[in-house]
């Protein structure tokens, strides 16, 4: 087939043995039709309508392309092909304008409501003003004028932050679409392009770990497997080759490698369709308006999801009557969420009591001292009594409802996100933010993110002896030195490769390119004087008889090569002790294989491997096979038991991966900052002790426990094999070393961590992937790590966020950076709990005793304004400080206001009450003023209500610096001008609160003050800071626990799964298609929601939604939900 496939690359236009480059490629034989026709089709199927077609070699004719060297990628065929078959994006929903957002915000219940009493009240003013002081106030209307400003005011506030929120959240969009790119050949040479620049007819590398961006048809196949899951619904992986030749835009790679021509790309590839059917393309708009940016298919397509088996951690008596029937879900709402939900729906119904009680007290005031006392009859002046208890009791409600929180929260993450890019953090997950503040247990990988990944081989033991350092080619036998770089070459990836530094370059190093295991052993063989391109160049990935590509089942790789003079050669490489297994004969000091056996395997293992290891050392068998049977049909290439045995070793290389420079320090901070640091890692239980041991994570004076995969799984397992959370508690907490160990060995960890009580505070861990199986644990943790440069795409889109540049540094940033979030929501919390108390208060008892409440709806709607909005913008973004990392983790439980706050809460509360009260009934004689609460003067501005508004205002103002510390520290000023924001604020609230006094008068119901009045409000103001040292010489420990407040504790959702064993064959299929059924139902429902603008809330599950959009989740989530934390 490739003789024939060849001959038609010959004929073909634009073949690279004839380019015309000046004529332009000729597609009248296929059309877009033609390919959407040949993808509709799966397995056998798609094989018989290829075949209809002509074949592979008649389609790739007809696309002018080639499979070995691809299409040319001249700009003027790539544009043809672009304009032909599209381009490979689907084009994203438009934002919302400025308009939508502000429309959005007057969609408040609340300021409706509000809206609605002020033109009530405005109109009451212009034809039925109130009596005031016996004459009528005909500046009544001006009352009513200035709450529909402020309402204006508060939403253009409110729309402002969102649109800007939105326009940050689109910028990190296409940060996470930026980093998605793929392999392609054009002209015969590898790069690395967007993934939105993939055109038809362009050849794509494939590997594992991939998610494909777009459809294509097989034209070379390592041993490939693809999770088609996420558009079809099987669960079971599916080989790809001459029986299953499609390959499918938005599934992922789980096994081997090869190589595709793209058939279909954007909304012409299978997802591009259901996305266009689901409504999720706006195409007729595709050219209307900015837009956001623009997802690939691959991207939009990915669920991100791969099946793992469920491991049972639950044997206490509750669980065991459940016989594991039920399984937690991953939790959709973080810590802070789930403490910040029950806090502001339970501050929300006081504030609904406070309220009603405000009105109901004015207006029974009212009426039994008109009708009752004074025996007046009704007059259509008297509505505005009503009217404005009303207004009054609203305007309490808007101080008392804590939209503000949300509002801090979004602010403070979206602050923090921005900022961790800068770190090396790309936050996927906003909620991943502030989780990773409160982990107390990180599970790292070793290679590349506590070492620098940089591989070089430093020791080996080749032709009998063990070399300390890399020897000359000319010191071995030749033959030595041929098979062993001639099995190098082959068997590696020809997408890994080592680039020696540019002329203009300033690395002195050469650049290693792809996987930085087999680029090690490609600089051994630069360092033996040869070179691999030369093999390659002879023996081309085509000519390949079967290849067993690396797993983590296998630990190893082997390729088959035809030899020129007949027989075949298996060259095999991989974990020392796997590979060694397989070897009965090994090569001595001349290059002739002699026997090696079980004795030999052992004096090995101890004399060259272990001391390689103890030094942090890889170790990496290279061993080879020759077959020479009469016919090729009497060899099952598929049969790897039979084939990959009776291995010859060649050598052994130690390979060397420094540990990085600043690990050590990092990780001291995560125990100073009481997060457990445990590594889990594939390498034998000698390398990572010693990697371990110089990174900090094992100590000599400590009993820590160092394990390998097989060991762990006998400790915590019963003799049913079942995971027993008992025997698990007993080995977690001293674990610290896990080796050997497999992907499901990391999701048991993970899990049973997560599971654990013997933590009260219970656990929340964090764990770091790069591996294509590395996803479940991922998902399944608190946060999931993914890296940038070694993560596949699997693991990037099974994470929550993704480090950039590898570096277990970067985790601490994040540590640091989440604190910060939960310490700036705490700093808010602390500082809107007191304004709320003390409003509340002043204006109900002010209404029970002065009949009036002493701050007017217009005064109070200022003080939501500047408590809401400027504060919250203020106090969360303060930066982070080292000091974050001096103390222990929250933990899942802890309530999220503490005694301390507490105790600051009411402290302020009472000294401001105080003061308040004070002036309200003595205010006029301190300041020897006219009253302003007599029937006669209450009714219009006054200096006495101008005083009491002021000083409350000044009071806020210097409580908010006090505000900034939230852990008990006396220096409120620390690092005050490391925020440019906070003083900002403060500075504009003053000015603006100046000309509100001075010169709104009658809107504000207030009267401009003396330069005296004026230094007393401000003085009484800065007592808050004074009062806030004396409040802090209270004990906390003096507040019952009883006082904490926001305490975590929102339900898990738990899903119905099949009883395992016990459940019929039927029964399993029947729960496996409806529970398929109900998620395609919920992924209708939530593209429905998105493009309808309705609420997320209206989507049967989040986890489905999210799952399937898990880059663009930030974006949509805070688009439709920026005033919930429901989701």
């Amino acid at each position: 087939m490739e003789d024939e496939l060849k001959k038609e690359e010959r004929m073909s236009l634009h073949s690279h043995d004839s380019m015309d480059f000046n004529t332009k490629a000729d597609f009248s034989d296929i059309t877009v039709a033609d390919l959407k026709e040949l993808m509709k089709n799966r397995g056998v199927e798609a094989k018989e309508y290829l075949l209809s077609m002509g074949g592979l070699h008649s389609l790739v004719r007809k696309l002018h392309t080639s499979v070995e060297k691809g299409i040319t990628g001249f700009p003027e065929d790539i544009d043809h092909r672009k304009r032909t078959f599209g381009s490979n994006v689907i084009p994203a929903k438009p934002p919302k304008t400025f308009l939508e957002f502000l429309v959005d915000a007057f969609k408040d219940t609340i300021l409706i409501i509000l809206m609605i009493a002020a033109v009530v009240s405005l109109l009451l003013g212009i034809f039925a003003p109130e009596d005031c002081g016996g004459h009528e106030d005909n500046t009544g209307w001006i009352d009513g004028f200035a709450i529909i400003v402020a309402v204006f005011i508060v939403a253009f506030v409110t729309a402002i932050n969102d649109y800007q929120k939105e326009q940050q959240f689109r910028g990190l969009q296409s940060k996470i679409e930026g980093e998605h790119k793929f392999t392609v050949i054009r002209n015969g040479e590898p790069k690395e392009i967007l993934n939105s620049e993939i055109v038809v007819g362009d050849l794509c590398q494939i590997k594992y770990g991939d998610l494909l961006p777009a459809d294509g048809l097989v034209v070379q196949s390592n041993d490939i497997k693809v999770d088609e899951s996420s558009l079809t619904g099987e669960s079971d992986m599916v080989k790809k080759g001459d029986k299953d030749p499609l390959f499918l835009a938005g599934t992922h790679v789980m096994e081997g490698s090869g190589k595709m021509i793209v058939s279909a790309v954007g909304l012409n590839s299978q997802s591009g369709i259901i996305f266009s059917l689901l409504g999720a393309a706006d195409v007729d708009k595709a050219d209307g308006g900015e837009e956001a940016p623009p997802q690939s298919p691959g991207i939009k397509g990915a669920s991100g999801s791969c099946d793992f088996e469920d491991v049972n951690l639950d044997d206490d008596k509750e669980s065991s009557s459940e016989n594991g029937k039920r399984k937690e879900e991953k939790q959709e709402k973080s810590v802070l969420q789930s403490k910040l939900t029950k806090l502001a729906v339970t501050i929300g119904w006081f504030g609904v009591a406070a309220a009603l009680l405000t009105i109901l007290v004015m207006v029974l005031q009212f009426s039994i001292r008109k009708y009752a006392m004074e025996k007046a009859s009704w007059n259509n002046k008297h509505l505005n009594a009503y009217v404005n208890a009303f207004i009054t009791g609203l305007t309490v409600l808007v101080v008392a409802v804590p939209e503000g929180l949300p509002l801090a929260v979004t602010i403070s993450l979206a602050y923090s996100v921005k900022k961790m890019l800068d770190d090396n953090n790309l936050v996927r997950h906003l909620d991943a933010c502030e989780t990773m503040g409160n982990a107390t247990a990180i599970c790292s990988d070793k290679t590349g993110t506590l070492t620098t990944n940089r591989m070089t081989v430093v020791q080996i033991f080749v032709a009998d002896t063990h070399y300390k350092s890399i020897p000359k080619g000319s010191e071995l036998p030749t033959e030595v030195v041929e098979i062993l770089c001639k099995g190098i070459a082959l068997n590696s990836s020809y997408a890994t490769n080592i680039m020696p530094p540019g002329p203009e370059s300033r690395e002195t190093l050469p650049t290693q390119i792809g996987n930085k295991t087999e680029c090690a052993l490609l600089g051994l063989i630069l360092d033996l004087g040869d070179t691999y391109q030369y093999y390659r160049d002879n023996f081309p990935e085509s000519s390949f008889v079967k290849v067993f590509t690396f797993n983590s089942a296998r630990k190893s790789m082997s390729t088959v090569i035809k030899l020129k003079d007949g027989g075949y050669r298996l060259f095999s490489k991989g974990a020392s002790e796997m590979v060694l297994k397989q070897c009965s004969h090994i090569l001595d000091s001349k290059g002739t294989p002699t026997p090696f056996g079980r004795q030999d395997r052992e004096n090995l293992a101890k004399n060259v491997i272990e001391p390689m290891a103890s030094y942090g050392l890889r170790t990496i068998c290279l061993a080879y096979r020759d077959f020479h049977p009469e016919n090729d049909t009497d060899i099952d290439w598929d049969d790897e038991a039979n084939i990959v045995t009776n291995l010859t070793c060649i050598a052994i290389a130690g390979i060397e991966d420094p540990v990085r420079d600043e690990v050590p320090d990092a990780i001291l901070k995560c125990q100073q900052a009481g997060i457990v640091v445990r590594m889990v890692t594939g390498d034998n239980v000698n390398t990572a002790r010693s990697i371990a041991s110089k990174c900090g994570i094992l100590q000599a004076d400590k009993d820590f426990l160092v394990l390998d995969g097989k060991q762990f799984n006998m400790l915590i397992r019963d003799k049913a094999g079942r995971v027993n959370q008992k025997k698990f508690d007993e080995v977690w907490p001293k674990l610290r070393v896990l080796a050997r160990s497999s992907p499901q060995d990391k999701y048991t960890l993970v899990k049973g961590i997560i599971d654990s009580k013997l933590n009260p505070a219970r656990e929340i861990v964090a764990v770091t992937g790069d591996g294509t199986n590395d996803g479940p644990a991922l998902k399944k943790a608190d946060v999931g790590f993914a890296m940038g440069i070694a993560g596949t795409d699997v693991a990037k889109e099974a994470s929550d966020i993704i480090l950039t540049d590898d570096n277990f540094r970067s985790i601490v940033m994040a540590v640091m950076w989440g604190r910060n979030v939960y310490d700036s929501i705490s700093k808010f919390l602390q500082f809107q709990l007191t304004v709320n108390l003390v409003a509340i208060t002043i204006a109900f008892v002010g209404a029970c005793t002065v009949e009036v409440s002493p701050l007017t709806g217009t005064q109070l709607l200022w003080v939501n304004l500047i408590m809401d909005s400027f504060a919250s913008l203020a106090l969360a973004t303060e930066p982070p400080t080292e000091d974050l990392l001096t103390r222990k983790p929250y933990g899942r439980n802890k309530p999220l206001i503490s005694r301390t706050m507490i105790r600051n809460i009411l402290g302020h509360a009472i000294y401001q009450l105080i003061v308040l009260f004070v002036l309200i009934f003595k205010g006029d004689d301190l300041f020897d003023i006219e009253y302003g609460f007599e029937p006669t003067t209450r009714c219009k501005p006054t200096p006495h209500s101008a005083i009491i508004f002021n000083t409350f205002v000044m009071m806020q103002l210097f409580n908010e610096i006090n505000s900034r510390m939230v852990h008990g520290e006396r220096n409120v000023f620390k690092g005050i001008f490391r925020n440019p924001i906070f003083v900002g604020i403060f500075v504009g609230t003053f000015i603006v609160q100046i000309l509100l006094i001075e010169f709104t008068g009658k809107a504000f119901h207030v009267h401009g003050l003396t330069w005296e009045e004026w230094m007393w409000t401000v003085f009484l103001g800065f007592s808050s800071l004074i009062w806030g040292q004396l409040v802090l010489t209270i004990p906390k420990n003096s507040f019952p626990k009883l006082c904490r407040f926001g305490r975590g504790g929102v339900p898990l959702a738990t899903i119905v799964e099949p009883d395992g064993a016990r459940d019929s064959r039927a029964r399993i299929l029947w729960i496996r298609g409806l529970t398929r059924l109900q998620h395609q139902i919920r992924v209708v429902n939530a593209f429905r929601s998105v493009i309808d603008g309705r609420s997320q809330r209206a989507i049967a599950s989040p986890a489905v939604f999210n799952s399937l959009l898990a880059p663009v989740r930030t974006a949509m989530v805070i688009d439709e939900n920026q005033y919930s934390l429901d989701r």
